[in-house]
């Protein structure tokens, strides 16, 4: 791939669904991989990356932007924060009033900047389908959507993804994540296919819900770097695996 990474958004029709999780969890199984991952947190008014890792970051999103429309940038790793050997954080703004001065046209230089250093780019985004979040559809490599069994999120989704196939998109991938809420057993995945009218591409099964996950997290644990994980959680592990592993080898194959 002539040394760029590959850049993958991490999106969704609705919060609530796992997303900022099962990013930091794909995070986890790139570095098993032994791959250089970047985790850029481009929900600019409430992200949570660098919270859920236990971090205070020290720059931003925002200061990246802040100095390169300044003329203070000078290297991109300059504003992001080492998690281990192979994960770094790119951080959302600290103060929410920050969000809404950074410009969209921002995206791709902060993607282009990221691919040529990182081997994976993992882009954690909101939920609204706002011009940031657009550019970033737009630009990335790959999409994962992440949905639940939730009758306004399947709602949300369908309309989500009528929107991308009228613009022709086709390089995402649906997720249903049933760990969220594990009780919660509105519709079949039959049902699910025809509300979203589209494929469900990998389930994570409930099986793979943990009770004090919030506990977990918040102490800065990547779930799918602790070597009980693939023994204990085998079917969701393996699923994540075969995602990651699936959307490598499309991006090398084009």
């Amino acid at each position: 791939m002539n040394n760029k990474g590959m850049s993958i958004c991490i999106s969704s029709a609705k919060g609530g669904v796992g997303k900022t999780i099962t990013t930091l969890n794909l995070a986890g199984l790139y570095e098993v991989l032994d791959k250089k991952v970047l985790v850029i947190d481009f929900d600019l008014a409430s992200g949570g990356i660098a919270t859920a890792l236990n971090i205070e970051p020290q720059k931003s999103v925002y200061n990246f932007v802040d100095d390169y429309n300044n003329n203070r940038y000078k290297d991109f790793k300059d504003y992001v924060i080492r998690y281990d050997d192979k994960i770094d954080i790119l951080a959302s703004p600290k103060d929410p009033r920050q969000a809404g001065k950074i410009n969209p046209k921002y995206v791709e230089l902060i993607l282009d900047k990221a691919v040529f250093n990182y081997d994976i780019v993992l882009v954690d985004t909101s939920h609204v389908l706002n011009d940031f979040n657009i550019f970033t559809m737009d630009l990335v490599d790959k999409i994962i959507f992440m949905v639940t069994n939730d009758p306004m999120d399947l709602k949300n989704m369908r309309s989500l993804i009528g929107i991308l196939k009228d613009v022709n998109y086709n390089n995402y991938k649906v997720v249903l994540n049933e760990s969220v809420h594990p009780f919660k057993k509105y519709f079949s995945l039959y049902d699910i296919k025809n509300i979203i009218r589209n494929n469900i591409d990998y389930v994570i099964s409930k099986d793979f819900y943990i009770k004090n996950i919030d506990s977990i997290i918040m102490s800065g644990k990547i779930i799918t770097l602790d070597s009980k994980v693939p023994s204990v959680f085998n079917k969701d592990y393996t699923t994540l695996m075969q995602l990651i592993t699936d959307m490598y080898k499309e991006e090398v194959q084009e």
